[in-house]
């Protein structure tokens, strides 16, 4: 099952106090990037997250967003505060985007 626009609105309207977000659809799906950074997706219907230190320490349920992924720690808050602060916290802990090849 793939991800409904609806959905992927209101997952963009969470994190609304964040500057910098980019939604990146895919294959049905969406991802998420701060500052350039990949810090999670959307995945049927799901706001998952990368498994960080910070993120383990602010959210608990993991789930594998399709087969063969690596867990990834679902957001289950509408609290926008709390969405910001677990955001900004797992930037620094992010690896740095990729450099395209030419």
């Amino acid at each position: 099952m793939a991800t409904t626009n609806e959905y992927a609105e209101y997952v963009m309207s969470l994190l609304s106090p964040l500057e910098d977000i980019m939604l990146r659809k895919m294959m049905g799906e969406y991802l998420l990037y701060y500052k350039t950074k990949l810090f999670g997706g959307i995945y049927d219907n799901r706001f998952l997250v990368k498994i960080t230190p910070r993120s383990s320490a602010m959210l608990t349920a993991e789930e594998i967003p399709y087969d063969g992924a690596k867990p990834m720690l679902m957001v289950e808050t509408e609290d926008k505060e709390f969405i910001k602060e677990l955001v900004e916290g797992m930037y620094d802990e992010l690896p740095a985007p990729k450099k395209k090849k030419k």
